[in-house]
């Protein structure tokens, strides 16, 4: 499962990205957050647009519902999905996990 903490009517979960992958999609846990790879590359905010979208599919919740709250900058982000309980990052990690 995905290291998260409960935030009013969100989760708050941690992320860390890989631009530029042929095969986006998550790639299961590693140092305590879910490991998501991307397409779009870290320029003008690409890959931050891409993760947002490519989250929001995965969990069956809207974009808006999906949002960046620290790490807009580097690999590793802080992510707040509102309206989501725990039983919707299951599906996040597909059974893959790097921790060691």
């Amino acid at each position: 499962m995905i290291p998260y903490r409960r935030d009013g009517d969100g989760l708050l979960f941690e992320v860390h990205v890989t631009p530029g992958a042929n095969r986006p999609g998550p790639l299961g846990v590693h140092d305590g957050a879910l490991k998501v790879a991307v397409a779009a590359q870290p320029q003008k905010g690409k890959a931050n647009k891409a993760l947002v979208k490519l989250l929001a599919e995965l969990l069956g919740v809207s974009r808006a519902q999906v949002s960046i709250v620290r790490g807009e900058f580097g690999r590793r982000k802080l992510i707040r999905v509102t309206g989501a309980g725990p039983e919707t990052l299951q599906p996040l990690v597909e059974g893959r996990s790097t921790e060691g």
